[in-house]
């Protein structure tokens, strides 16, 4: 069951309040550039990402924000650090809400940034970071503990309810997985902020999926999370393909397709790793929630995949494509990726 947390707004997208999870990613390129960021974000969205984040590290990207904005469909949030003014710009140019660090930022200006964004109606994310703690509390701790990162998040909520602001999220990265579970675990017993997921750092896609997929998905578990990021080095397209993996993997959100295929054995007789890999291609985008199985063989293959809407199983030269385990026909090999996508789109 969902923990439930106060409501808040990033542009036309609700978070927490018990609205479903939300999905978001940052783009990779120079903000500065508004072709390349527009094009970017274009992908995202169509991914799937329902949120994006830039990096603003110059007043020349927070001025660009304004191009980018008018140009995207889905909400902004300007990437802060160290620079308030930065901060207080990039919502005077329509950013729909700002990701800060108070960690690394000038506390006594905070109250500069609250005006702003209470006069804008943007969101603020307070963005605890292991990387970034401040000094006395990592002295403390001896280090960027969860205990550490709890206690600076707890610190800056003060700050903000004592500024009489409150339309913020909170999140508590670390690139250590148990460190990112124990302190979200506990910031989820002492607020009802809305909370955003993610292993900060995580690495390549592939060790980025097993970070996030263990530290967010044990998180979702528990009922904690309202919005998510995997954090990927490399293309941010694929950040959003593991993200609502996690989330269909869980039940948590039913977004896009939902890919069964095994890992083959002896009895294969077709190209499944051909096969697979071009159903995904010709998948990619698609929004519905669908599951569809990818069998290598067509004596268990449908037995084995009954729960999935649709179906293929490879035989010698030929297939059979199936229903929720029931048999429609046999194809042959070369027509089988044509015949499933048909089935698909008449599904859909």
């Amino acid at each position: 069951m969902r923990r439930k947390t106060r409501e808040i707004q990033v542009g036309s997208v609700k978070i927490g309040g018990g609205a479903p999870v939300v999905v978001q990613s940052m783009t990779c390129t120079d903000t500065r550039d508004v072709e390349a960021t527009v094009h970017q974000t274009g992908q995202l969205e169509a991914a799937g990402c329902e949120i994006v984040r830039v990096a603003v590290p110059d007043m020349k990207a927070a001025a660009a924000i304004s191009a980018i904005r008018s140009r995207i469909g889905i909400p902004l949030i300007a990437d802060i650090h160290f620079d308030h003014r930065l901060a207080m710009e990039s919502m005077r140019q329509g950013a729909d809400a700002i990701r800060i660090n108070p960690g690394n930022m000038d506390r006594d200006r905070i109250s500069d940034v609250v005006l702003v964004a209470r006069e804008r109606g943007a969101s603020i994310r307070i963005g605890v970071n292991a990387g970034s703690l401040e000094k006395d509390i990592l002295k403390a701790h001896g280090g960027p503990t969860a205990p550490a990162l709890v206690e600076s998040a707890l610190r800056n909520i003060e700050l903000f309810e004592g500024l009489g602001f409150y339309s913020f999220k909170l999140s508590l990265k670390s690139s250590d997985v148990a460190t990112t579970i124990e302190a979200y675990r506990a910031i989820s017993e002492q607020t009802d902020y809305p909370l955003h997921l993610g292993v900060t750092e995580a690495g390549s896609l592939l060790r980025s999926a097993i970070k996030s997929s263990i530290g967010l998905g044990i998180l979702l578990y528990d009922g904690i999370g309202d919005t998510i990021r995997v954090s990927v080095t490399g293309d941010p397209v694929s950040e959003v393909d593991v993200a609502y993996g996690i989330l269909r993997a869980l039940g948590t959100r039913k977004v896009g397709p939902d890919i069964i295929s095994c890992p083959t054995c002896g009895r294969c007789e077709i190209d499944l790793f051909g096969l697979t890999d071009e159903v995904e291609k010709r998948l990619a985008g698609m929004k519905r929630y669908m599951k569809i199985a990818i069998m290598g063989c067509v004596v268990n293959g449908p037995g084995e995949a009954a729960e999935a809407d649709v179906g293929i199983a490879g035989g010698r030269h030929m297939g059979l494509l199936f229903k929720k385990g029931e048999i429609v026909r046999k194809v042959k090999e070369a027509d089988l990726v044509d015949a499933l996508m048909d089935e698909i789109h008449k599904m859909a």
